[in-house]
């Protein structure tokens, strides 16, 4: 009997407890799909329904800016260029209930603007302004949203237009992570420059005609991203429409962690945007108080002994980035040691991994990096080789009487 509750003391010990690493405890949200990235590092710390298809509503706009904003990286165009807004992007012309920045006949309105419109009202008169100036049609525009996407591996994500009016907008919460990671890369200052801007004014006296300048009827509107400063939230975007519900795109960093919350099909009802942004808090909360990025430091690395080569050394490379996510409990004293092959003989091409560079706290291991030749080693001449056979005979007898 003494042994059986050993053994059942042993079971529960080590079965049944909780295996160290990712917390055992998980967050709860109402809305239909989420999730939640390490903007450093891609790493998904939380998923809801992250492939269920649901309609991006105005998450769509944040496609239009990239769009835009790599035909300014082009010189295709530029932010201070005055566009005369064409007739299909006036606001009388936009469905029933849009969201707008107020363009009209007889207006002149930069790009900048234009972009601050669809990030901070989220206009759909400024989406349709921006594809008109960005390609023929809108129709044409959305091919070149569909051809990013493509070319970003967003498998699950299609766009038929660029305001996000219509429900045959397609994405999920996790192809909209990606996206907005690669947004992040790409853009890191628009995040000051749009997505963080409490309020927009539009039009002003220099946007209309002469005759109205003295009465321009400027509107001001607040960011619709009522989230703006919480816990170091400064983007990225909101959106809604009955076929999809509320849906939020949040950035926020704290420290050296910049976390990426997706929140997909907020309920499509009165309440249902404070849903929406409750479930935003709550992740964010939940990925900060359990997660971190460490950026760790690697001194410069030294070049290795090569054997039988034409060259007695060769360089290394690291082969993926060196930032990653932990538990927020770890990485303390982070310190790092290489391991290498005891003996590394040509030839080897370059990209031959040759060894580890292995990250650990006082704890224990955390990562382990490849460690790589960073150039082709040939095989050395026929002395050369022959010195290096004898050579490394002798080494191993040391090593053998040692």
């Amino acid at each position: 009997m003494r042994n059986f509750f050993l053994f059942l003391f042993f079971l529960i010990v080590f079965v049944l407890a909780p295996a160290k690493g990712f917390p055992a405890e998980t967050v709860t949200i109402q809305s239909r799909a989420a999730a939640l990235m390490d903007a450093e590092t891609g790493s998904l710390l939380f998923s809801k329904n992250k492939d269920d298809p649901i309609p991006p509503a105005s998450l769509t706009k944040l496609m239009t800016i990239h769009i835009a904003l790599s035909d300014v990286a082009n010189g295709d165009v530029s932010f201070d260029e005055v566009i005369r807004p064409p007739k299909e992007s006036w606001a009388v012309n936009q469905p029933l209930g849009s969201s707008l920045m107020f363009l009209a006949d007889g207006q002149n309105v930069s790009l900048k603007e234009l972009l601050l419109g669809l990030a901070i009202p989220s206009g759909n008169d400024a989406a349709v302004a921006v594809a008109l100036r960005c390609a023929p049609s809108v129709e044409e525009f959305a091919e070149r949203m569909n051809k990013e996407a493509k070319a970003l591996g967003l498998s699950h994500t299609v766009f038929v237009e660029p305001s996000g009016v219509s429900e045959y907008n397609m994405t999920t919460a996790y192809d909209y992570a990606v996206f907005c990671r690669f947004y992040i890369k790409a853009h890191p200052e628009m995040l000051k420059t749009l997505h963080s801007v409490d309020e927009f004014a539009y039009p002003k006296p220099e946007n209309v005609p002469a005759a109205y300048r003295a009465r321009p009827g400027t509107i001001t509107q607040r960011n619709r991203n009522t989230l703006l400063g919480f816990l170091g939230v400064d983007g990225l975007k909101t959106g809604y429409i009955n076929e999809s519900g509320y849906n939020i795109a949040l950035t926020a960093k704290q420290g050296e962690t910049r976390l990426i919350a997706v929140i997909l099909g907020a309920p499509a009802a009165d309440g249902g945007d404070k849903v929406r942004d409750a479930d935003g808090r709550k992740l964010l909360e939940w990925g900060f108080s359990h997660y971190k990025t460490l950026h760790p430091v690697v001194e410069e690395l030294q070049p290795i002994r090569v054997w039988k080569s034409k060259r007695r050394y060769a360089s290394l490379a690291i082969e993926e980035a060196l930032p990653f996510t932990v538990r927020i409990e770890r990485g303390g004293n982070l310190r790092f040691r290489m391991e290498l092959e005891d003996v590394v003989v040509a030839p080897r091409a370059k990209g031959d991994r040759v060894g580890d560079i292995v990250l650990h706290d006082s704890i224990g291991e955390l990562r382990r990096i490849p460690l790589l030749v960073a150039e082709d080693i040939e095989r050395g001449g026929f002395w050369t080789r022959l010195l290096d056979a004898i050579r490394l005979f002798l080494r191993s007898l040391g090593k053998r009487s040692a």
